[in-house]
């Protein structure tokens, strides 16, 4: 089994490698960046994308942007360039609060697009109900209530956002329409889409930074976050590799 993990940046990419290292004390294969690509970072460096293998299962760690255009590239980019069995979308993200608090983790039931589509004098409607293609994605029930379980994760919808939330209203407008949703980040929706293009299932695991709400960066615990989502991936290696043997095609 070999899956492809997506996240935005290098510090999500270092938790979930840390996590898929079982024995830190010996070094895996250092990145290499993809041969298609326009540059993603100042040094002038393009996709890049760094493997840890699990008894049973390879892992593509890949840096694939902020957002979910940048995701759903770099994850098609990857995609195209090799076999995998499944992409997972991980990173950090807002929690949705009481539900889950910084620090906890949040393994996505469904990746919704919350914000595509249109504003009308009756409010949101979303790009499904407007008739253009889709706006939710399923992970495969089985996989995400198992992988909710090994992590102690909350299983709840997972929001893709292109604007973060950073005031109280629009916390509330976002729960009025998604009251079960857990978090929200940038990438999911766009790694899922590139997913589905390709014909592979796809999951999202989310480690809390902060709550959906009002901008408080004082209040932000980054740190305890990317260090719950290698916790999490130490947990969920195995799930997967499980899992994938069992569905490999």
């Amino acid at each position: 089994m070999r899956a492809l993990v997506v996240t935005a940046v290098a510090a999500e990419a270092d938790s979930v490698l840390t996590g898929l290292t079982p024995h830190p004390d010996a070094p895996g294969p250092e990145p290499r960046t993809l041969p298609l690509g326009y540059p993603r970072t100042k040094s002038g460096e393009g996709y890049l994308i760094t493997r840890r293998d699990l008894p049973g299962a390879a892992f593509d760690v890949l840096v694939g942007g902020v957002g979910p255009a940048a995701a759903a590239a770099g994850t098609a980019t990857a995609l195209a360039l090799g076999s995998y069995t499944l992409v997972v979308s991980a990173g950090i993200g807002g929690g949705f609060q009481p539900a889950a608090p910084p620090g906890s983790l949040v393994v996505a039931d469904a990746i919704v697009a919350a914000d595509l589509g249109a504003e009308t004098p009756d409010g949101f409607v979303d790009v499904q109900a407007l008739g253009f293609g889709h706006s939710v994605h399923l992970p495969p029930a089985e996989l995400a209530a198992r992988a909710a379980e090994a992590t102690g994760a909350l299983l709840a919808p997972v929001l893709t956002v292109s604007t973060v939330t950073g005031t109280a209203a629009r916390a509330a407008e976002l729960a009025a329409r998604h009251p079960m949703a857990g978090a929200e980040a940038m990438e999911g929706f766009g790694v899922a889409e590139a997913a589905a293009a390709h014909g592979l299932s796809v999951l999202e695991i989310r480690a809390v930074s902060n709550a959906v709400g009002p901008r408080d960066r004082a209040a932000w615990r980054i740190g305890d976050a990317l260090a719950a989502l290698a916790d999490g991936f130490r947990t969920l290696g195995p799930v997967l590799a499980n899992w994938g043997e069992r569905h490999d095609r």
